[in-house]
């Protein structure tokens, strides 16, 4: 059995904000960076045995991943994939929103101009099956939407139960392949 882990970037101006950032690259805040750093810690004085740290390629994942690395001394690298969903006419809109919340719970809807939660599924399953079969343990770390194709790719989930999970900022997730 592998092992894989799972992050959330840190805090954010627009988390702040309580704006949805998507697929705009939006920089960390100073709390951020020391929620990244602090999980770097933990990592390196914890039970983990990471091969990886594969991250998204926006900067609140990509500088979150790079103090964890460079904590830890575990290698990283971007990957495309791991990008957050775009939320379209969304982004930078209210987070918790009703006309938002409402669209989430409709999985090939692309909000106008964005990316279907079915695509975004489909890239992320594929990634998870790669790092499955290389049998290396990763941490992935990238964003909130990811988190949750992440969830269900190893939980079943109802639709609501989906639209509706999330994990904190540096936040870390285990899950056994």
């Amino acid at each position: 059995m592998g092992y894989l882990y799972f992050t959330r970037h840190g805090q954010t101006v627009w988390n702040v904000e309580n704006k949805i950032c998507g697929s705009t690259d939006i920089e960390l805040t100073e709390k951020g960076h020391a929620q990244a750093q602090e999980l770097g810690h933990i990592i390196l004085n914890g039970n983990f045995k990471i091969d990886e740290i594969i991250c998204s390629p926006l900067v609140r994942a990509y500088k979150t991943a790079r103090h964890i690395s460079e904590i830890t001394g575990i290698p990283m690298r971007a990957e495309e994939r791991l990008m957050e969903q775009n939320f379209g006419r969304f982004e930078g809109t209210e987070r918790d929103g009703s006309e938002f919340r409402e669209a989430k719970n409709n999985f090939i809807y692309d909000f106008d101009g964005g990316e279907t939660m079915l695509h975004l599924a489909q890239r992320i399953y594929n990634l998870l099956d790669e790092v499955k079969r290389s049998g290396k343990t990763c941490l992935l770390v990238a964003h909130n939407g990811i988190a949750r194709v992440v969830f269900s790719y190893f939980h079943n989930m109802k639709n609501e139960e989906y639209a509706s999970f999330g994990i904190k900022n540096c936040e870390i997730l285990k899950f056994e392949f």
